[in-house]
């Protein structure tokens, strides 16, 4: 009787490529473990088909899975008789995937191998051995072999389970050749290896683009690194300089103290000694006359004539004495006149205190490493937005106030003001109450009638209000500028006299300030924002908005 021969590879399970274990047969007539098959539909549940792993061919609905006893009952044999094979040479540590970046072999049991292929077909990664053994069982088919990676997933067409290995340039998606004759059948679509070879070309450009830009990049955060580094070396000088300043000013404001002090304390001096010169000339005459009255009391009890008529002429004579119309004394004797005028004095002091520290601090802001850029919207200049009210003790008393201080108006008649010497005495000018610093922004309204000139202004405070010369008027001296409008004409821009012709001006003007940037700029506003006009300088000292209105019912809201 004839014996069979069987190979071991013949009760591999194709899957993990061992011997089946609970041997199953699917529709196909291939063979696999019943733990293998089953986790590999169970992954499948989602999409709701099934597939065989070595022929690809799907099955609806899942088939079921029934135990092969007679292939187990020959596996159960083949492992009994298999010839027990030698012991292998030990397996160098590099070979274990042990890190995390390893690629590990699917089918390796305990301490896995690092995979050196993976399989599209099989989805599964082979260390060189099961490599081997994968080789040998599907040598008569085709799969496909790549490198080893750990996105088997990401190289499945999802919907039909295949090999991607088209690209759709139509979606910039990388499809299978299911997809080639279904969704994308009218796309234009190239093979994925002769994409990569049209793109690898552009890769060299992307690449010197990107180093470009890294280099560009580099050299912009050494420039920031150094501008870092020297602005905290620029600080800390100043800190140190300034602490030297505030200390010289502090040992001159102390010598100043010792000073008054000293002054007060002479005076002092003087007059108390002045004074007790007198009390102790008052005290000598008053010691001398209680003698004498106290002689001229026994007097009259004598009765010794010659001695009597010898002492009255002695002690009846007067001595000479302090002249008391030479003693006044002060109903004054008090220095608050003294601490009313070093009050005052510490009243300016401070007030120059706070205004200088606002312009200190504004200088100090405008030292940035990067500039905080200008706002360029209606929407960002908003985020600025100044609120003012107008200073009815600057203004020209023909200009009549309403809304609360928001709007003027030019009467013609002069208004019952109260003198004040903030008032402009010759000009129908008014400034705001609030001064400007740091970013602000702020709009006006007015009447663009005809005959109606408006001035839209900012000034320092210290401008002239009394008289008739250019050093009152906005725009006409170096301690205002303004923007001068009409509505039949074009706008003016003035500073210290200087004129610049600018475009006819909507009824409302966006006025933006930054002080530290010693810019101002004038804008135009209707559905959009037109710059009128923009001035580059230095502002040395806080600035107020300012309005000159020229003829009757000209109002301007601000």
């Amino acid at each position: 009787m004839a014996e069979a021969s069987f190979s071991e590879d013949q009760f591999c399970c194709p899957i993990c490529l061992d011997l089946l274990k609970d041997p199953v047969a699917i529709p196909r007539g291939h063979s696999y473990c019943m733990s293998c098959i089953t986790g590999c539909w169970d992954q499948d549940d989602d999409k709701g088909v099934y597939s065989c792993p070595q022929c690809r061919k799907a099955f609806t609905p899942r088939p079921d899975l029934n135990k092969n006893a007679m292939l187990a009952e020959v596996v159960e044999k083949l492992k009994k008789t298999k010839i027990q094979q030698p012991p292998q040479s030990p397996v160098p540590a590099q070979c274990y995937a042990d890190r995390e970046e390893d690629v590990k072999c699917n089918v390796c049991t305990g301490r896995k191998y690092k995979a050196v292929k993976s399989c599209l077909v099989c989805l599964n990664s082979y260390c060189q051995n099961h490599l081997e053994q994968h080789e040998h069982f599907f040598k008569d088919k085709k799969h496909y072999l790549i490198d080893a990676t750990g996105r088997l997933d990401e190289l499945i067409c999802n919907e039909h389970d295949r090999p991607l290995e088209v690209f759709c340039r139509t979606d910039k998606l990388c499809i299978c050749l299911m997809c080639v004759m279904d969704k994308h059948k009218k796309h234009d679509t190239e093979k994925a290896s002769e994409e990569r070879r049209i793109k690898q070309k552009q890769l060299d450009e992307k690449q010197r683009q990107f180093k470009e830009k890294i280099q560009q990049r580099e050299e912009k955060l050494q420039e920031l690194t150094d501008a870092v580094e020297s602005h905290k070396r620029f600080a800390q000088a100043a800190v140190e300089n300034c602490e030297t300043i505030f200390t010289e000013l502090i040992n001159s404001i102390e010598k100043r103290r010792s000073e008054v002090t000293q002054l007060i304390r002479d005076q002092e001096k003087a007059a108390v000694s002045r004074a007790e010169g007198f009390m102790k000339q008052l005290k000598h005459d008053i010691d001398d006359l209680r003698r004498r009255n106290a002689e001229l009391e026994q007097l009259p009890f004598t009765t010794d004539d010659i001695y009597f008529l010898q002492s009255f002429q002695s002690l009846t004579v007067l001595p000479e004495s302090t002249n008391l119309a030479d003693i006044t004394v002060s109903a004054f004797l008090s220095f608050d006149d003294v601490t009313k005028a070093i009050s005052l004095h510490r009243g300016q002091i401070e007030d120059v205190c706070k205004e200088e520290i606002e312009i200190i601090s504004e200088r100090v802001k405008y030292v940035e490493i990067v500039p905080i850029p200008e706002p360029k919207t209606r929407k960002e200049f908003l985020q600025y937005k100044h609120q003012l009210s107008l200073d009815p003790n600057t203004a020209y008393k023909n200009l009549c106030f309403s809304k609360g201080n928001t709007v003027i108006t030019n009467t013609g008649t002069k208004q019952e003001y109260p003198d004040h010497p903030n008032r402009f005495s010759s000009y129908a000018q008014v400034l705001c109450r609030e001064k400007v610093c740091g970013r602000s922004y702020w709009e006006v309204e007015w009447s663009t009638s005809a005959e109606n000139w408006v001035s839209i202004s900012v000034a320092y405070k210290s401008i002239s209000r009394k008289g008739i010369g250019n050093e009152c008027i906005f725009g006409n001296n170096n301690q205002s500028w303004r923007l001068l409008c009409c509505a039949s004409e074009k706008s003016q821009f003035l500073h210290n006299s200087k004129k610049t012709i600018c475009p006819v001006v909507s009824s409302k003007i966006g006025v933006y300030v930054d002080y530290s940037a010693g810019t101002l700029a004038f804008y135009s506003i209707s559905d959009t924002m037109t710059l009128i006009h923009k001035v580059q300088t230095t502002f040395t000292q806080p600035l107020y908005p300012g309005f000159r209105v020229l003829e009757k019912n000209n109002n301007e809201t601000v």
